[in-house]
């Protein structure tokens, strides 16, 4: 069975079916989805149409006045946000009367993000939102993070996306995660800014209170995390050299590049870019996205609503 075989049945193996919003429902990909997504048994659709005014439930208008006082601060305000599809898919999601909005078909990535913001959040412990490809070749699967979303993170968004991406790992492949933060340098064989501010990532993450609950080690050059003998030469005794299934890019020049490279070059397959780091799942789709891209995603954030 594949990995992405696996998501499929993990995802229908709910105990309820999960309800799945998709904003953009004049979109024949969208609705097309849609189908697929209920023929699949992975949950219950509810489309939204952009060319149709939506009725705000009154739970809709207070989450948003409570979530964002000065921004919305009259029910006229919250109405009015409201009637954007991708803003009231993602407060269905916010007050929990859906699991699961996946959008951006036609729709720029930001006013999604925006949207995910503002109707859930960050979750608990994180303040970044950023963005996994999960990148299958054969049985292999590597979380690559983040390759769409920051463009220059500070070594607290860094240690962030790794604490995302390692919860996400969990609930989507369901094994362990191994961090690696990714750099030009091994355990100080180099120096200068960009080593530094991965160094302070790490320390970071280790000084996080609770303190991570999965293996991680930085900076590490990319096969001294992905070869078990490079690594035994250039980072002995590392606890994530090696072995590591989650990589965590420096910026996202070098994870949008990896990501493209390994999927062209190398002939792997790249799921996403998901989302991640947010209190309820929101996803994001490029506007290039497929059918198959919207139902993958779908079933992908499905996961990601479990617990753990």
């Amino acid at each position: 069975m594949s990995f992405l075989d696996r998501v499929y049945a993990r995802a229908r193996g709910r105990d309820t079916k999960a309800r799945i919003v998709l904003p953009e429902g004049d979109d024949p990909r969208v609705q097309e989805a849609g189908r697929k997504i209920e023929r699949e048994g992975l949950g219950r659709v509810q489309l939204l149409d952009r060319t149709t005014p939506h009725t705000p439930l009154p739970e809709l208008l207070r989450h948003l006045r409570t979530r964002k006082p000065d921004r919305f601060p009259t029910d006229a305000a919250a109405r009015d946000a409201l009637q954007h599809p991708i803003t009231f898919g993602a407060c269905l999601v916010g007050i929990g009367v859906a699991d699961v909005m996946v959008g951006g078909v036609d729709s720029p990535t930001g006013d999604v993000i925006r949207a995910a913001l503002v109707a859930v959040g960050p979750a608990p412990g994180i303040t970044t939102v950023s963005s996994a490809f999960y990148m299958m070749k054969g049985g292999v699967v590597l979380t690559f993070t983040d390759c769409a979303v920051v463009p220059d993170p500070a070594p607290a968004q860094l240690a962030d996306i790794a604490i995302a991406a390692a919860r996400d790992r969990r609930r989507v492949v369901g094994d362990e995660p191994v961090v690696a933060f990714l750099s030009y340098s091994t355990h100080g064989s180099a120096s200068g800014t960009r080593v530094a501010r991965v160094q302070a990532a790490v320390a970071d993450l280790r000084g996080r209170r609770p303190p991570p609950d999965f293996a991680f080690d930085g900076e590490l050059q990319g096969d001294a995390a992905l070869a078990l003998d490079v690594a035994a030469r250039k980072a002995p005794g590392s606890p994530a050299g090696g072995r590591a299934n989650v990589l965590v890019f420096p910026d996202l020049d070098s994870g949008n590049i990896a990501y493209k490279l390994v999927q062209r070059l190398g002939g792997w397959t790249a799921l996403g870019p998901i989302l991640q780091g947010l209190a309820r799942p929101i996803s994001d789709l490029s506007r290039g996205a497929t059918v198959d891209d919207i139902v993958n995603t779908a079933a992908i954030a499905i996961l990601q609503a479990r617990e753990g």
